[in-house]
């Protein structure tokens, strides 16, 4: 009978207790563990509502009443008198332009209608000498003393001093209609403002040239804004002139304010395909041109799916939710963000109707947590 080593026996003994391990693994079942529960949690199953439908368009705050000024004449800018917040009255003179040249044409008008006037007191003497001669002349031709020759001499001297005199007199009106001309041009020199409003763009300072048709200085008046907006071809017609509109301005906060629809432009830019829409504000001191605001028009109504604003968790640049399955476990879920109503967001896509969410998860980690409802 062969003897077996100590060592070989512990061997033999090892071997058979790892088989035995094994075998006992291999004949049980490996239970997972349970999830981590969470307690507390609000949780809410996501219906389909039918909200209205509105095409939002947006556009930028604008006077309705505002000028662009400018020189009529070209010159040196001589005196600026006002900077941009400066409130105008109509009538008041803002820029001066060098006005030597339309002086000059004016004293020349001057000059001209003093010689026109000279003229004409020259031409009514010679016309009166030459009238009384002609009567004197026609007495001595009745009585057969002259002859005909020198009465039509006589007659024709009368007819050259007529002639003489409504020239004259011609000379004067032209001669004042050019002071007229001079006087106009002397006012060209002065830029005034054509209605109250406040400066909101000053474009020139003394001594640049003023050329016609170059913006000096804008002028608004405060007391009506509108909005003014590119509405694309294929939404014009949602709109509809005289509607009451809401209209959001992100300068004023989100607080929104009815605006009245006035003016749709009837042809489109070619460029852009687009309408421009204009919608009257109410007063407020707090609007001003410039200001990014957007306006919506109805177009019926349409089902979507609304969650929550605070069930929203923002990973980065992404939007997620936790959506909670039949197992009461949550896991994110990505999804697309639409408009914003109220208290409540549209969801795009991530989630349909009947979808369980969590509405108030904040800080918490719950992905892969069972929870339990509050």
């Amino acid at each position: 009978m062969m003897r077996l080593s100590v060592t070989t026996k512990l061997k033999i003994l090892l071997a058979t207790g790892v088989i035995a391990l094994v075998s006992c693994s291999e004949n049980k079942p490996i239970t997972p563990a349970a999830p981590e529960k969470a307690h507390g949690v609000a949780i809410t199953e996501i219906r389909a509502a039918t909200v209205p439908d509105f095409v939002e368009v947006t556009g930028t705050v604008r006077a309705a009443l505002s000028a662009q000024l400018a020189s009529q004449v070209m010159g040196t800018i001589r005196r600026v008198n006002v900077h941009e917040g400066d409130h105008v009255r109509r009538g008041e003179v803002l820029v001066s332009v060098d006005d030597a040249q339309q002086q000059a044409a004016n004293a020349s008008a001057q000059a001209g209608l003093q010689a026109s006037q000279e003229s004409i007191a020259a031409a009514e003497a010679d016309y009166a000498l030459a009238e009384a001669t002609l009567k004197r002349y026609q007495t001595l031709y009745d009585k057969r003393s002259l002859s005909p020759q020198e009465y039509d001499e006589v007659k024709t001297r009368l007819a050259s001093a007529l002639a003489r005199r409504g020239a004259a007199h011609a000379g004067r009106t032209q001669a004042e209609a050019g002071i007229l001309e001079a006087s106009t041009a002397i006012g060209f020199t002065r830029v005034r403002v054509p209605f109250d409003g406040i400066v909101t763009s000053k474009l020139a300072e003394p001594g640049v040239m003023a050329m016609p048709g170059v913006p000096l200085l804008i002028v608004e008046n405060p007391s009506r804004f509108r909005l003014e907006v590119q509405v694309d071809e294929s939404k014009i017609a949602a709109v509809t002139l005289g509607e009451i509109v809401p209209v959001a301005i992100d300068g004023l906060g989100y607080q929104s304010i009815e605006g009245k629809l006035t003016q749709i432009v009837p042809a489109a830019d070619p460029a852009s395909r687009t309408f421009t829409v204009k919608i009257d504000l109410p007063s407020d001191p707090h609007i001003r041109s410039g200001l990014f605001g957007r306006a919506q028009f109805r177009r019926g109504r349409r089902e979507v799916i609304q969650i929550p604003k605070d069930a929203v968790l923002n990973r980065g640049q992404l939007q997620a939710v936790y959506a909670v399955d039949s197992d009461q476990v949550a896991s994110l879920r990505l999804v697309t963000l639409g408009p914003v109503s109220g208290d409540r967001v549209e969801v795009l896509s991530g989630l349909q109707s009947g979808d369980r969410i969590i509405t108030q998860p904040g800080d918490r980690e719950l992905s892969g947590k069972q929870v339990e409802v509050q």
